[in-house]
């Protein structure tokens, strides 16, 4: 398991480093003080585990997370539980309060990798951390039925969701497998998975309906490539 420590705090880190030295099947692969080298960090070392520290002097954990392309598992860690909550609505693997104790890391740690055996597969969907006001996600790309183009900002639907992203849609784009996300007009990227039902358009092009009876129209030429694609 490729670990990575961010935290502002020295001394948590060489304690959370020394608590770690009891499992051989951990490599710690990265260290940061602060948001810009911890996202400098995730995205050069790629380890499949962050403990992260929420409150850091240049931003948040949160702020982190959310400037990911895909956020990897997180352990939240701070000195102050009234994040928890909030730590737990992004559905963090687990939130370790300062000082940090060997039975509760040990804890954290089986949510993780129950066996703490060989180094879990990656998947090739991953997950995307989104912030909208006081509500934090972590969610699966496979459960994104629908991205949507505001401007500078994409607007993701997921279950009964609808959190703006920021990240612009061809920045997502560029992320995300062509085999199950496709850009099907110029402001829509549809979770192939999640079509229910196609239809002809009246501008030539096709109508989807997804679940949850959402309709998008996709044009003349991606409904090309869309057919191409489906064998249809």
């Amino acid at each position: 398991m490729r670990v990575a420590i961010i935290d502002d705090e020295r001394l948590a880190r060489n304690e959370l480093r020394r608590l770690l030295d009891a499992y051989p099947e951990v490599d710690v692969v990265a260290e940061a003080a602060c948001v810009a080298d911890g996202l400098h960090a995730i995205r050069a070392m790629a380890p499949d585990l962050v403990f992260l520290d929420i409150q850091m002097p240049d931003g948040s954990g949160f702020d982190l997370l959310a400037a990911l392309e895909q956020a990897p598992a997180v352990i939240f860690t701070t000195a102050h539980d009234q994040f928890a909550l909030k730590a737990f609505d992004a559905n963090a693997i687990d939130y370790l309060l300062k000082p940090i104790e060997a039975p509760r890391l040990a804890q954290a740690l089986q949510k993780r990798s129950p066996e703490m055996g060989p180094r879990p597969s990656k998947s090739n969907d991953g997950k995307v951390f989104m912030q909208d006001g006081e509500r934090c996600w972590f969610v699966d790309l496979e459960q994104i039925v629908l991205f949507e183009s505001e401007g500078n900002y994409t607007r993701v639907y997921f279950d009964n969701n609808r959190p703006l992203l920021l990240r612009s849609l061809s920045q997502l784009e560029e992320r995300l497998d062509p085999q199950h996300f496709m850009r099907v007009n110029r402001r829509h990227i549809v979770n192939l998975r999640f079509v229910r039902e196609v239809g002809p358009s009246q501008a030539g092009g096709l109508v989807l309906t997804l679940e949850g009876g959402l309709n998008v129209d996709m044009s003349r030429r991606r409904a090309v490539q869309f057919k191409q694609l489906k064998r249809l």
